[in-house]
C-alpha cells in the first residue's frame, strides 16, 4: 500500500475541492479569524470527505473493475487489502469528526451525518434510482455551510443559503458526468441520469442551472442576515451564471456528448468561482 493508494483512495483532487468550499464558507462568515478552528476546519474536512470516499469504493470495488475510469484504483487492482482501506477509512472518518467537533457542536454533527448519508443512504441507491443523485445533494452541499457554522456556531438563514446553493448546483454538475460516463456507469449498473442521454435529462439540467442565477444574488437583497453582497458581486455572480446556463441551453438544443462534457467542465469552474466572488466581496 503505497501513498499513492492513499490518495486514490481519499479521491485527492475531489476531496480538496470540497475543502476548498469548507475554506470559502468560513472567510464569508466574516466572524473573528481564529486560526485554530481554519486548521480543524480543513483537517476535519479533509478526513471526513477523504473517509467516505474510501467506504465508497471498499461497497464499489467489484463495480469499479467493470469502468474504464475507475479499474486502475487501488481496490479492484488489488494494490490494497479491503481490510486496510477499511480501518484507514475508518480511521479517517473517526479523526474527520473529532475535529469538526472540536469546533463546535454542529460542525461535528453535520461530518458526521454527511458520511452515514453519502455512504449508507447515496452509495447503495447509485445502482437502484436516479434518486441517488438527490440523496447524495445533501452531504455534497455540506461543506460550503459547514465554514459558515464552524465560526457562527449557529444554522441560521445564511448556512441555508450556502447550504442551497452548493445543492442547487450539484445536480447539472453530476448529470453532466454522467452523461459524459454513461458507458462507464451503463457496464456497471449505476442509474445517475433521470431519463437517458434525451431532452429529458438536458430539460431538468437546464432548470437548474437557471435557478441558480437567482439563487446566488440573494444575498443583494437583505434576504440573508448578515450574509451580503456588492453590486459589483451581484453583476458577476449574475454573468458568471449566465455562462453556466449557456452552456446546458446548448446541450439541451443538440444532446451531443461534447456539449455535456463541456457543462461538466463549466461545473467545475462554476462553484470555485462563485465562492470566490463571494470571499473577495466580504474582504473588501
Amino acid at each position: 500500500m503505497s501513498l499513492s493508494d492513499i490518495l486514490q483512495l481519499s479521491k485527492i483532487r475531489l476531496t480538496t475541492s470540497v475543502v476548498f468550499s469548507a475554506i470559502a464558507g468560513f472567510f464569508i462568515s466574516g466572524g473573528a479569524f481564529n486560526s485554530i478552528d481554519l486548521f480543524y476546519l480543513v483537517i476535519g474536512g479533509f478526513l471526513v470527505v477523504a473517509s467516505s470516499n474510501g467506504f465508497n469504493q471498499i461497497i464499489e470495488k467489484d463495480l469499479d473493475k467493470l469502468m474504464q475510469r475507475t479499474a486502475d484504483r487501488p481496490l479492484p487492482k488489488s494494490r490494497m487489502k479491503v481490510n486496510q482501506a477499511f480501518f484507514l477509512s475508518l480511521f479517517m472518518g473517526s479523526f474527520g469528526v473529532l475535529f469538526l467537533f472540536m469546533i463546535n457542536l454542529y460542525c461535528g454533527f453535520f461530518g458526521a451525518l454527511s458520511v452515514l448519508l453519502y455512504v449508507l443512504a447515496y452509495t447503495p441507491l447509485k445502482r437502484t434510482t436516479s434518486f441517488s443523485v438527490f440523496v447524495g445533494a445533501f452531504p455534497g452541499a455540506i461543506p460550503f455551510m459547514l465554514g459558515w457554522v464552524a465560526v457562527t456556531n449557529n444554522f441560521s438563514i445564511e448556512a441555508g443559503i450556502l447550504f442551497a446553493i452548493q445543492f442547487i448546483w450539484q445536480f447539472p454538475h453530476f448529470w453532466a458526468i454522467a452523461w459524459v460516463c454513461d458507458d462507464d456507469y451503463t457496464r456497471a449498473g449505476f442509474k445517475m441520469l433521470p431519463g437517458g442521454k434525451d431532452k429529458n435529462t438536458a430539460s431538468k439540467t437546464l432548470i437548474y442551472t437557471l435557478f441558480l442565477i437567482p439563487l446566488s444574488i440573494l444575498p443583494a437583497f437583505s434576504f440573508t442576515g448578515a450574509l451580503e453582497m456588492s453590486i459589483v458581486a451581484m453583476l458577476l455572480a449574475i454573468l458568471l451564471g449566465l455562462w453556466f446556463f449557456t452552456k446546458s441551453l446548448i446541450l439541451f438544443k443538440t444532446l451531443r456528448d461534447e456539449d455535456a462534457k463541456k457543462l461538466m467542465f463549466a461545473s467545475f469552474f462554476y462553484l470555485p468561482i462563485l465562492q470566490l466572488i463571494y470571499v473577495i466581496d466580504k474582504l473588501l
